[in-house]
């Protein structure tokens, strides 16, 4: 069985190109984040995005206008800059994850101990590159952006072939994304379809923090993904990207969620002490219908039940037919453990949590 626990409530910190190619405000983007995940007791990565440009911008096309290739150019860094940021993610508490885009960032994962890797939506089905990301047998996150079912039926089989840890964020490409473009159903066919993998989910929403994170963890969604920026410089900060303000609200609600839903639902959950206390008051506890004396064969006949349950007292739980009186009880009096000849007063255990129930009466 492949270990997904990895991803287990795992916050994606996206960077992406936000550093604008200075390695100055990528440090600043870092450290700004970095103090949101550690005031809020929260597992995270920074994500960076690699690229050789050199060679994967085609060199006929280095003066273009075409806004993707322009703004990959704007924004490159070295090789020696990524580790900078690199190491900085480490230094702030946060794991350093990457998305590569070429092969030769993948060997960059490699070189700087990238833990985790993403594949990018619109690389899916590039396989070349998946083939050269599974050779570093290091977890990998996809997202569903786009994708068809064969697609993600594909990657899917791919990984758990090589077992390598896949998880698999549903993702809408619309950037930004209205809270109608969210499609948070797809948890729940996600989850379904692949059930050794760990669902998550991706998003570019630009109005909300806190409602879609509440539906997608109650439905099951386990790691988190958004883009990060800040707001200084006079660098304009995309719609679909967050302030530390707005992730700090995010990861509220997160916790939020968590204290909502409770234990898992794979599992039936164990009613708190304060919520048994409460239910033990509504019980009904055994009284005695007539005087009855020691030695005597209990009978339905014998008792009614009615509250309030005092401590030590038989409740409807406890009610067996056949018990035999210890000793005499007197008419509406209460039938307490000690009274009886029972597997509940020889089993200490048991008989400390039926004397610790009920209302003392004096």
């Amino acid at each position: 069985m492949i270990d997904k626990d990895i991803f287990e409530d795992l916050f994606v910190l996206e960077m992406a190109n936000n550093h604008l190619g200075n390695v100055e405000r990528g440090l600043k983007i870092i450290g700004e984040f970095a103090q949101v995940v550690r005031f809020n007791n929260i597992r995270a990565t920074i994500k960076l995005q690699f690229r050789d440009v050199e060679r994967f911008v085609h060199r006929n096309f280095l003066q273009s206008d075409e806004r993707y290739i322009k703004k990959t150019l704007s924004t490159s860094l070295s090789d020696e800059e990524y580790a900078i940021l690199v190491k900085a993610i480490r230094q702030a508490g946060c794991m350093p994850t990457a998305t590569p885009f070429d092969e030769r960032s993948v060997d960059l994962c490699c070189e700087l101990g990238i833990q985790i890797i993403k594949i990018a939506s619109s690389d899916l089905n590039d396989w070349i590159l998946i083939e050269k990301i599974a050779k570093t047998k290091k977890p990998v996150v996809v997202s569903t952006g786009g994708s068809s079912l064969k697609d993600m039926d594909d990657i899917v089989t791919f990984f758990a072939n090589r077992n390598i840890p896949l998880a698999i964020n549903h993702c809408v490409s619309l950037y930004p994304s209205e809270d109608s473009h969210l499609e948070l159903n797809q948890i729940d066919f996600l989850r379904n379809r692949y059930p050794n993998n760990t669902i998550g989910f991706s998003t570019h929403e630009c109005t909300d923090w806190s409602n879609s994170i509440l539906i997608a963890y109650a439905k099951g969604a386990r790691t988190f993904e958004r883009h990060i920026d800040i707001n200084t410089d006079g660098a304009k900060v995309s719609p679909y990207c967050s302030l530390p303000h707005q992730i700090d609200q995010w990861f509220k609600s997160f916790h939020k969620a968590r204290e909502m839903c409770g234990a898992p639902g794979t599992q039936k959950r164990i009613p708190t002490k304060d919520e048994t206390r409460y239910l033990d008051a509504l019980v009904r506890g055994v009284y005695a219908r007539e005087d009855l004396p020691e030695g005597h064969l209990l009978t339905d006949d014998d008792v009614y039940l009615a509250i309030p349950l005092q401590k030590g007292q038989l409740s409807c739980r406890e009610l067996m037919r056949g018990e035999v009186l210890l000793r005499p009880v007197e008419k509406d009096a209460p039938i307490k453990i000690d009274d009886i000849e029972s597997p509940y007063s020889q089993i200490p255990s048991l008989r400390q949590t039926i004397y610790s129930r009920g209302i003392s009466v004096d």
